[in-house]
């Protein structure tokens, strides 16, 4: 089955801002964070890399459509601000989860790869929480290594 990334509309993009920051603040809270916390962690990070509440020439969001048209997820790619210009990150990924395990992340994630490069980019970059086994195994087949590793404890 075919993927493609289609932009997210002006109309669409609040919508977009608060499911994101929602998703955001759930896997801050299965990492341990309280309710509280992760929502106030999801909206300023979502509100500083959105300061207009709208798509920036440095972010990218997309629809991940399937071949029939129909929309599976989305995705959030652009660069990179802890350096240069050239590295770029894939901020946010979401395959909705009755369509998971068929192979389309892989390709959403080669379809942010060329729309990346052809921004300019030289490298491509993520974080995936340490829970989520599938994302890591995925990011991994498909070549991406391990550059850091952030561990806690709960006492």
């Amino acid at each position: 089955m075919t993927v493609q990334l289609i932009p997210l509309s002006a109309q669409q993009f609040p919508a977009w801002m608060e499911r994101s920051r929602n998703e955001y603040a759930s896997d801050l809270i299965t990492t341990g964070e309280s309710p509280q916390e992760a929502h106030r962690r999801a909206y300023e990070s979502l509100d500083a890399a959105f300061p207009e509440n709208i798509p920036t020439i440095d972010n990218a969001v997309f629809d991940v459509l399937d071949g029939t048209g129909t929309t599976i997820g989305y995705l959030w790619v652009g660069t990179d601000s802890s350096e240069d210009n050239r590295s770029w990150w894939v901020w946010d990924i979401v395959v909705d989860e009755e369509h998971r395990g068929k192979g389309l992340g892989r390709k959403a994630m080669n379809l942010a790869e060329d729309y990346a490069r052809s921004q300019g980019a030289h490298t491509l970059g993520l974080s995936v929480f340490g829970f989520n086994h599938g994302a890591r195994g995925l990011y991994e087949s498909m070549g991406y290594e391990i550059v850091t590793t952030k561990m806690k404890k709960h006492l």
